[in-house]
């Protein structure tokens, strides 16, 4: 690749100044001089942000600015030896070899991969030798082609797995920097050396900006220890659940990779080693190539649920916050936009005017900070259903399944807000949680699809970023509106129309189910199925009346978790001796997870006595969901437990339903302890 870099983009013995950003805003210069870039500007500043995040000075003499940018559009060297040195942020000192790495921001996969041999070349004292010898620019060039040339397979292959023969131990390693273009591959170089010479097989992953390949769980499981070199988070951490683990920034192991081999070397032997967090089924459930489809499913759901829930949380208390402060009719009568386009802090609105009845001491300043609280958290919740769509097919297809999967979820709910205005306004079918699902799923089977065929090399940079999104779009999109989105529409209108007839006995046995539901996996599938299908019954009737069965069925569900803890934690309290002392304190905790609507603080209670305390507080949360819904209690908030109390409407029934559920749930795990004993009963003191 003779235009990666060529004479006129190296300056031998150059003096460039004496302080950093200098030195970076004069390569970027050189750049410009080559006719590499239009926008040097942009170029130094893209460095010199990258440079902020973490120095790019190595040991040996080098440095290394690098960045990814929308200045230049084909990969880019500029190499300066520099007179006199200047410091990178090296431990060992000043630079005097200086490599401008610049990437464009589409990042083709073939170029990157060029950069990568580089960035290993440089840990390489043979290479640096070489440029620090050189006395002609062409001499550079050939140095730096020829170890740029090298076998392209080597960065992109799956790695070895790390097993011996004879008992010998193996270690595995992930590597990774924010930018993913320099320090990620020089830091896998390094690591590959060290281990080399202590004689220990390594097998390292490499998530950079030219793609990997995971490492085999076979090779995970034979290392006896894991090193992170990383300044960004580890991708699928919970393959490496339970190894020993050695951590460290992404430079750790260039300046030191002899040390951080025969640390985790010693870690390995050591019972009391830092270990990566998670359990061993954390570590297999990463494995999906032989996952049952039941698995699969439920790890597809599961992953497009637990991104959309921070939407829905976030997006309805600030929701519910702007109730408080403005009053519920801060959504009517367009009174949030009056108030957003017309007024300001400094001339604020008048509450009477507006009909903001409700607006908390009738201050125009709550009814301002109230209409914008209302439009950031709709704002949220408008993005929760692309949200479940784009990472259900992300959970399919990874990165290029997000894009698609957004959109085709934006068209579920009808976000662009499409309608015939002409008389009664009607708009496209709007399909939902439902459709997301769907949508979701679609988009990412069809991304997963292209991501599999193969292109041509000169293809390959704009299959993830053009064509996997585009195709998927234009197929996935036409299918949800021509084909699947009225069916969908018909079901979740029918399911809608069910909700609002429910009453009476039917509203109570609802509660009883969605309760049951929220307490059998704690946290799980079913419980996530259970407040998903409340949640999304808030973003459209967060504006109700408090009559509507959407804010009923939110109450039910969110005290049908809060049960479970805070049952065990009184159980902990009435019986201590039916509990070990890590159950009791966990107990402890128990009380605010639970209030907090945090179902999951049960699990510990669960996981080490499953047939006596899943049906003592599923009966609990069962009695709780009931009498919600027989008590008539809503809410506008979807999480936040005893903390949005605010949003509550008929708080006696609130609390007594809770307390019921709490006092059932923990008279049931008491009774089943009590008469049905094991040998594992013991309380340790």
């Amino acid at each position: 690749m003779s235009d990666l870099i060529t004479a006129a983009l190296i300056r031998l013995d150059a003096d460039l100044g004496t302080e950093k950003h200098d030195v970076i805003r004069a390569l970027a210069r050189i750049v410009s001089e080559a006719g590499r870039t239009a926008d040097p500007d942009q170029l130094a500043a893209d460095a010199i942000t990258r440079e902020g995040t973490a120095a790019t000075g190595l040991a040996g003499g080098i440095a290394i600015p690098h960045c990814r940018t929308p200045a230049v559009e084909v990969p880019t060297l500029v190499f300066v030896r520099l007179s006199p040195q200047v410091e990178f942020g090296a431990k060992d000192g000043p630079a005097d070899l200086a490599f401008l790495i610049a990437a464009p921001a589409g990042g083709d996969a073939t170029h990157l991969q060029l950069l990568t041999r580089l960035a290993r070349a440089l840990v390489k004292p043979d290479f640096t030798a070489g440029l620090r010898g050189a006395s002609t620019e062409q001499e550079v060039v050939d140095l730096v082609l020829e170890v740029v040339s090298d076998d392209p397979s080597r960065e992109t292959a799956t790695a070895p797995p790390a097993t011996t023969t004879g008992g010998t131990r193996s270690l595995v390693a992930v590597t990774a920097c924010p930018t993913g273009i320099a320090h990620t591959y020089m830091a896998a170089e390094a690591l590959e050396a060290a281990a080399a010479k202590a004689g220990v097989p390594i097998a390292v992953e490499t998530q950079g900006s030219a793609g990997s390949r995971p490492l085999s769980p076979a090779t995970i499981a034979a290392a006896a220890a894991v090193i992170f070199a990383v300044d960004v988070g580890v991708r699928d951490r919970g393959r490496f659940a339970g190894k020993p683990v050695v951590s460290s920034g992404v430079k750790r192991p260039i300046d030191d990779g002899d040390a951080m081999v025969a640390e985790a070397l010693r870690y390995a032997d050591d019972p009391n080693a830092p270990r990566v967090e998670g359990s061993a089924a954390d570590s297999v459930g990463a494995e999906t190539a032989h996952e049952s489809w039941g698995a699969r499913v439920r790890r597809v759901l599961m992953t497009g649920v637990s991104y959309m829930i921070p939407f829905v949380a976030a997006g309805g208390l600030m929701i519910a916050l702007g109730f408080l402060f403005g009053g519920y009719e801060i959504a009517n009568n367009d009174a949030y936009g009056q108030i957003a386009v017309h007024n300001t802090l400094f001339d604020l609105p008048s509450p009477s005017q507006l009909g903001l009845d409700h607006a908390l001491l009738s201050s125009g300043f709550f009814a301002y900070i109230g209409a914008l609280f209302f439009i950031i958290g709709k704002t949220a919740f408008l993005l929760f259903i692309p949200a479940l769509a784009g990472y259900i097919a992300y959970a399919i297809a990874d990165r290029p399944g997000i894009a698609p999967g957004f959109v085709l979820g934006a068209l579920a709910n009808n976000l662009f807000a499409v309608q015939d205005t002409n008389s009664t306004p009607v708009s496209v079918p709007v399909t939902g949680y439902l459709g997301a699902i769907v949508g979701g799923v679609l988009a990412g089977l069809i991304a997963h699809w292209l991501a599999q065929r193969s292109v041509p090399s000169w293809g390959r940079g704009l299959m993830p970023v053009l064509v996997i999104p585009l195709v998927t779009c234009v197929v996935g999109g036409l299918l949800m509106l021509i084909v699947l989105g009225r069916p969908i529409a018909w079901v979740m209108t029918h399911l809608t129309d069910g909700l609002n007839n429910m009453s009476g006995s039917n509203a109570v046995l609802l509660g009883v189910i969605l309760g049951l539901m929220m307490a059998f996996d704690m946290g799980g599938p079913l419980n996530k199925v259970a407040y998903s299908f409340a949640a999304a019954g808030v973003g459209t009737a967060a504006a109700a009346s408090s009559s509507s069965p959407e804010l009923k069925i939110m109450a039910a569900v969110m005290l049908a978790g809060m049960v479970p803890p805070i049952a065990l934690a009184l159980a902990t309290v009435l019986r201590p001796q039916l509990f070990t002392v890590a159950e009791r304190e966990n107990g402890k905790a128990g009380w605010l997870l639970g209030a907090s609507f945090i179902t999951e603080g049960a699990i510990p209670f669960a996981a080490a006595d499953p047939l006596r305390v899943i049906p003592s507080i599923m009966l609990g949360s069962a009695v709780t969901g009931g009498l919600a819904e027989l008590f008539s209690v809503s809410i506008r908030a979807p999480h936040g437990g005893i903390f949005v109390l605010f949003a509550v409407h008929h708080i006696v029934g609130y609390l007594i339903s809770l307390a019921a559920g709490v006092l059932v749930g923990a008279a049931a795990v008491i009774a089943l302890k009590t008469v049905w004993t094991t040998d594992t009963d013991v309380a340790t003191v």
